[in-house]
């Protein structure tokens, strides 16, 4: 793909035990032989040696592994350098590598070459760059097995079969005078709504399942002085939100992330939801709508020591249109107060006190969790993934019009449609474009 040589930093900026140094390319064998002043490395080996800088100063002393092309990430010849983590080694090395010839890479280059050299297809480059980002352990093992090639195999089936029916239709279309079977077309019908079917099951999972990839969004509602708040510091286990009797106290919402079971989620507290007094509660509130919007699960806080109002009829209401479609749970606060809360059309599915005891929401919470990876659908895990199979679905639905006209040109037009569709999440070579933007997302070094 490229004759220069690359180089940059593959571990996070900071402070650790061991940074990582990567270089690929025709010349980074001779650049790790001048960083060593060593005469060979055996493939695959590691080898611990001296590392000086372009004036042959010692800079460290780390372990070397050179593997030998194709047999590496890129299929180019590589080397990986580690050495001891922090802010200056690593970055002495990095610019020892440049002065011996190497450039600096920029960001996803080294997986763009992987998938350029045939190493990875884009699915597998994908996985990679969402697996570093993993929010929970279920996405996680599902990304692991698409980095061997899990979606890949998925997508090339349906390919296939687009394709076979694709070649009943040229042969009637080249051979129009030669009988053929009188159920040739009910035939393809019936094989073009399996595979309607089946990448409809795909996308309902992927999109049900797409909290596992971006990390669950779970937002705190209720009028003020419910004890959002409260609720917030409680789940952190520390005081993040200002708390205080005054209604209204959280005029913005507050987003920060927490771990429950296996699952990193982000979680918002909302402002109060009520008619504004002015205008920075009313965008605190609009702020508050458009984070339910976004959310996964909403938890509906109620205050069980007051007697149910106009504010409470504007969250109920709130839940049965924009959450109406979204995990709510409805929770009954201050449980340790005077009961006065009262509502015949809210079941409630705990009650609590947010200041003393939230373990059982946190039970709750996990549960819905965990239930959003019981399908074993293959999953779809970008958007351009999502849209790529949309527009396949369109194709597929498009083209049983013609067909059933006898229009074979037009048919067999929309099935090559969705065969590019297809193709496009796997190598999209047409589009650089999109994999400039798509790579340049990855990680630097990665």
């Amino acid at each position: 793909m490229n004759s220069d040589t690359i180089s940059a930093i593959a571990t996070a900026n900071g402070i650790g035990s061991i940074a990582i140094i990567r270089i690929s390319g025709d010349r980074a064998l001779s650049i790790a032989k001048k960083l060593t002043c060593k005469t060979d490395f055996s493939p695959r080996y590691a080898t611990l040696t001296n590392i000086y800088n372009y004036d042959n100063e010692l800079i460290d002393e780390s372990i070397v592994i050179y593997f030998k092309s194709p047999f590496s990430f890129t299929a180019e010849d590589v080397v990986e350098i580690q050495c001891h983590g922090g802010f200056i080694v690593a970055q002495s090395i990095l610019k020892a590598t440049l002065a011996y010839g190497a450039r600096l890479a920029t960001a996803g280059e080294f997986s763009k070459r992987a998938f350029f050299n045939g190493r990875i297809d884009l699915s597998e480059a994908e996985a990679i760059a969402q697996l570093i980002e993993a929010k929970s352990e279920d996405a996680a093992k599902i990304l692991a097995q698409q980095m061997k090639g899990s979606l890949k195999e998925y997508i090339e089936k349906i390919r296939d079969d687009i394709i076979h029916i694709l070649a009943y239709s040229e042969v009637s279309i080249d051979y129009a005078e030669e009988d053929l079977p009188e159920d040739l077309v009910l035939q393809i019908e019936a094989k073009l709504k399996e595979l309607k079917n089946s990448l409809k099951k795909t996308l309902t999972a992927s999109k049900a399942r797409e909290g596992l990839m971006q990390g669950f969004k779970v937002a705190i509602i209720g009028k003020p002085n419910v004890g959002k708040s409260s609720l917030l510091n409680s789940l952190l286990s520390y005081n993040r939100a200002i708390v205080s009797d005054i209604a209204g106290t959280t005029r913005d919402t507050i987003e920060e992330q927490i771990k429950i079971g296996t699952h990193l989620i982000r979680i918002v507290d909302t402002a109060g939801i009520r008619e504004a007094n002015d205008e920075i509660e009313r965008i605190g509130i609009e702020r508050s709508l458009e984070a339910i919007k976004e959310s996964d699960i909403v938890v509906a806080l109620f205050d069980s020591s007051r007697v149910a109002d106009s504010e409470d009829e504007q969250i109920i209401s709130l839940i049965n249109s924009d959450a109406k479609h979204k995990h709510v749970l409805h929770v009954k606060n201050k449980i340790d107060l005077e009961q006065k809360f009262l509502h015949v059309d809210i079941k409630f599915d705990m009650q609590i006190n947010s200041k003393e005891n939230v373990d059982e929401l946190i039970k709750a919470l996990e549960n819905i969790m965990n239930k959003a990876n019981t399908s074993d659908e293959m999953m779809l895990i970008s958007q351009r993934q999502i849209s790529a199979v949309e527009n396949t679905l369109k194709n597929i639905e498009e083209a049983l019009f013609p067909l059933k006209d006898g229009e074979l040109e037009i048919f067999s037009f929309h099935l090559n449609e969705a065969i590019k569709e297809m193709a496009s999440i796997t190598r999209p070579f047409e589009n650089d474009e999109m994999l400039e933007k798509m790579f340049g997302s990855f990680c630097l070094g990665k």
